[in-house]
């Protein structure tokens, strides 16, 4: 199990510094981590510095958690890959994931399980929260183009890379000929400026700030994946399920109201997300929001599936009953 979760890591910055929330979220007064006091329990939540994870930041303003007893203490990483460990090692209760990464994880055996739904695509090309980016002066026209190039996605073998070959193929080219390199979201700007990747897989803020740099949008290849793509979901460590049934469920509760609550409210969504990031408010009103369901696309995330096991991502197929909600 340790070195299934040291390959899940690999190539993924550690978790890096807590963003916000409890300073009595950690470890000590509870099994895995968590701590009660005074009736609401203290859990921490891995999460990325993105705009898909405004709804957990916007429930704990608004105080959903907190009616559900519930005190959240957000901690970012990198990327999906580098928070599935922390949680399935008990550092965290709860975190986000794009859902390939949960995929693979849970088809090694890693006992993870989806408990909220996180975050979905527009599903619509070229007005969506994520896609493939280049510089105004670049050769690149389509996915297509993709072939001998660069291209940046912020964690290797997950649902970015995944998607960026499904738009490839799209396209009518050979997604084997395309270099995949790992970097943070918020490092890819400066990357594709200074021309040391040719284009990058990038979500909002990221895409906003490309953009109002004079970068070209070239695919959109969530929706390319399918319609109304799952992108990403929250989830703990089956044990931790199994042991705290009653955290989980409110966990659950507060979350659908946040998520709710940020599909009906995106002045406050684009307000929330300069709490945790350095994107200028002038770049965020430009932001394209993604889609906030209540429930994951069972559809969507089989037509992810059958993409992961194109591209050999999975020695057994995952089982997507088990990893679910």
């Amino acid at each position: 199990m340790r070195r299934l979760l040291v390959g899940l890591a690999a190539g993924s910055l550690l978790i890096t510094a807590t963003a916000c929330g409890s300073s009595g979220g950690g470890g000590g007064g509870g099994s895995n981590g968590s701590s009660s006091s005074g009736g609401t329990t203290a859990v921490k939540v891995g999460v990325i510095p993105i705009v898909d994870v405004a709804p957990l930041y916007l429930g704990q303003k608004q105080g959903f958690f907190a009616r559900h007893g519930l005190k959240l203490s957000m901690t970012t990483a990198q990327g999906g890959a580098a928070i599935v460990p922390g949680v399935v090692s008990g550092q965290f209760q709860f975190g986000f994931s794009n859902v390939t990464s949960l995929m693979i994880a849970q088809s090694q055996n890693v006992p993870v399980k989806a408990v909220a739904n996180g975050v979905a695509s527009t599903g619509t090309t070229g007005k969506d929260f994520g896609a493939v980016v280049v510089r105004k002066d670049s050769p690149v026209k389509s996915a297509a183009d993709l072939q001998g190039k660069k291209v940046a996605v912020n964690t290797l073998k997950n649902i970015n890379e995944t998607a960026v070959r499904a738009s490839v193929r799209k396209a009518g080219g050979d997604p084997a000929k395309v270099t995949f390199v790992e970097l943070a979201f918020d490092q890819m700007p400066a990357a594709l400026d200074k021309g040391q990747i040719d284009a990058a897989m990038v979500v909002e803020p990221a895409l906003a700030t490309i953009v109002g740099q004079g970068g070209r949008q070239i695919a959109s290849p969530y929706p390319d994946v399918a319609a109304g793509l799952t992108v990403a979901m929250y989830f703990t460590s089956t044990q931790y399920a199994r042991q705290h049934p009653d955290v989980v469920k409110k966990f659950q509760e507060a979350t659908a109201e946040s998520l709710a609550y940020a599909d009906a409210h995106p002045d406050e969504v684009r307000q929330i997300v300069t709490t945790y990031t350095q994107i200028p408010a002038a770049v965020l009103a430009k932001v394209t929001l993604p889609k906030w369901p209540a429930t994951a696309n069972r559809a969507s995330v089989e037509a992810l599936e059958k993409l992961g096991q194109q591209d050999g991502l999975f020695k057994t197929a995952p089982d997507l009953d088990k990893l679910l909600p």
